[in-house]
């Protein structure tokens, strides 16, 4: 298991990277920008259109997840269905995925 600990108030805890949007060292919420656009990423609908341009295919083999796959690679980007649950891990799995495309920031 990978993270970071955190030493707060005299506890100490492990913090992996898809614990929750929010870090708690910075109080900031992570967010997935669009480099090109500089496009906050808010919604599946906008996230699915930049992957389609960069050559992602929608992927109907889960109905829990959303998926999407690349003809040309063997990488594929599972999401929850619901955006609410869309974790700094799925946002780092798209970067590392699109490198120069997407970066994570704090807000």
């Amino acid at each position: 298991m990978s993270g970071v600990w955190i030493f707060k108030n005299g506890v100490v805890r492990l913090e992996t990277p898809g614990d929750c949007h929010v870090s708690s060292t910075t109080g900031h919420r992570k967010v997935l920008v669009h480099v090109p656009s500089k496009e906050v990423i808010t919604c599946y609908a906008n996230l699915e259109k930049k992957l389609y341009s960069l050559g992602w295919e929608r992927y109907y083999d889960d109905p829990q997840l959303l998926q999407y796959h690349k003809r040309s690679t063997i990488h594929l980007i599972s999401l929850p269905i619901d955006f609410n649950r869309f974790k700094s891990i799925h946002m780092y799995d798209i970067v590392v995925k699109n490198r120069n495309e997407f970066e994570v920031r704090d807000m």
